[in-house]
């Protein structure tokens, strides 16, 4: 699992189901070459079929992709960089980890328990999606 040429990045939600999976692709996609990316959710469950909409109209075809679960990772493998993309998780999440180098708080909004039409979900999860672009293309500049 581990690749030792390339630093770890683990970015970690509640579920796994939308954030920090949208996180992955993106990181993957931006510098899959200059990083490993995972991601996980304290409490997994199915990728909402949201966050595969919203990332398919950019491109990203998220099928392989499945929640899972930070014991895969955590203890197993050096994390780099442990990002943090949801509140619940961060407050859940031990201020210390064996193997993890840095530890980063990026939060987002949930856009899962947005309300209203179909329409006005998908547009929260465009947002969301949108706003971790912005945050991991931002953060990537400031990479040596």
């Amino acid at each position: 699992m581990e690749d030792l040429k390339k630093p770890n990045v683990l970015f970690l939600c509640t579920g796994n189901t939308a954030r920090s999976q949208m996180a992955e692709a993106f990181l993957k996609k931006y510098a899959g070459d200059r990083f490993a990316v995972y991601s996980a959710g304290y409490h997994p469950r199915e990728i909402n079929s949201f966050t595969r909409t919203v990332m398919a109209e950019r491109g990203f075809d998220l099928s392989d992709h499945y929640s899972k679960g930070p014991k895969e990772f955590l203890g197993k493998i050096t994390i780099r960089y442990l990002i943090i993309v949801c509140g619940k998780a961060e407050e859940t999440c031990p201020r210390t980890f064996p193997g993890v180098l840095f530890r980063l708080f990026w939060p987002f909004d949930d856009p899962a328990v947005a309300t209203g039409t179909e329409e006005e979900k998908l547009e929260k999860f465009r947002q969301v999606r949108d706003q971790i672009d912005q945050r991991i293309q931002a953060w990537l500049k400031e990479q040596p």
